[in-house]
């Protein structure tokens, strides 16, 4: 009997928010016009960073690569909630879990330490911008990004593969998404490897790029405030202010659900959380950057200028 308690599930039912049935379609409506949106302002962040050739620069080839993360972090969760918000059986397969956990891992995972990496664009950028150009060259700037994906991609493979071979005694996840943590509640018993493991690639992506990001921008501050001209110092600020929001709203939401003491309803609380994560960040940091950037503006424009119905509106 025992051993049937241990048993590999074949499919899972996910919790999600069906104890509150009259939210869903409010949560339905709410989640699909803001994936709507990621799509749309990431793919053009993405098109514009490609076909604009003044944007060929260090900065937007990170900034791309942390668009099509957006699109995969939201594109890996997000579909799989819409459905279940307007279904009465919200399952998932265990090989579509496998996917949907192993996406969510390495795209925040790879996000963890390329913010890091976009921290030391904008230190040499400012701090040393006369050997700018030397420093970040493509090349250089190809291996960062390759690394982020790596060290991100090899970090969930890491994880998914132990975690999926924990013996479970249940398969109802209680949240919307096979989120590793839910996952592990279900566990039978503890398990010393899984939480050494977890442990040490939370550290490894969270404290260590953070606290990097912090020494950059203690650097980039303190060349700031030297600058002599309000409008230098104005500049120099506009040139990582973006970066720096996205630090702040993407390690925000990420410390307050792995990093928060539990409580009787801590699940509940990292449901919203976690559905804030996967919509609400990808969502703006594409406007976060174009807000900010007057080349990204109008490159934007320029973009929209080649509609179709752009051109016919102004025939018209």
């Amino acid at each position: 009997m025992e051993g049937e308690n241990v048993t590999i599930w074949n499919f899972f039912f996910l919790e999600g928010f069906s104890r509150y049935p009259k939210l869903e379609i409010v949560l339905f409506v709410f989640s699909f016009v803001m994936y709507l949106i990621t799509l749309l302002g990431n793919s053009s962040l993405i098109l514009i960073t490609i076909t604009e050739s003044h944007l060929h620069t260090p900065m937007y080839l990170f900034l791309g690569n942390l668009s099509f993360m957006d699109i995969c972090y939201t594109s890996a969760s997000i579909p799989t909630l819409l459905v279940n918000l307007l279904s009465s059986e919200k399952t998932i397969r265990f090989p579509g879990c496998a996917v949907q956990m192993y996406l969510s891992l390495a795209m925040g995972s790879t996000e963890c330490v390329l913010l890091a990496v976009m921290a030391y664009d904008r230190y040499v950028a400012i701090c040393n911008p006369l050997r700018y150009a030397v420093i970040m060259n493509r090349q250089v700037c190809v291996q960062m990004a390759s690394a982020s994906w790596v060290t991100g991609c090899l970090t969930a493979l890491l994880e998914t593969t132990f975690a999926l071979q924990v013996p479970l005694c249940g398969n109802l996840i209680d949240h919307f998404t096979c989120e590793i943590l839910a996952v592990l509640k279900l566990a039978c018993t503890s398990s010393l490897l899984m939480d050494m493991i977890m442990l040490v690639v939370s550290v490894l992506l969270l404290p260590i790029p953070m606290l990097l990001i912090c020494i950059s921008y203690v650097f980039i501050l303190s060349t700031i405030l030297r600058i002599s001209s309000a409008d230098g110092r104005s500049k120099a600020f506009s040139t990582c202010g973006a970066h720096l929001t996205v630090v702040i709203l993407y390690y925000g939401a990420a410390l307050s659900m792995y990093l928060k003491p539990s409580s009787s309803n801590s699940q509940e609380i990292d449901k919203i959380i976690s559905l804030l994560y996967g919509v609400l960040t990808p969502m703006l940091n594409p406007i976060i950057y174009s807000l900010r950037n007057k080349e990204v503006k109008d490159a934007v424009k320029k973009l929209l200028g080649k509609m179709p119905f752009h051109q016919t509106h102004e025939n018209l």
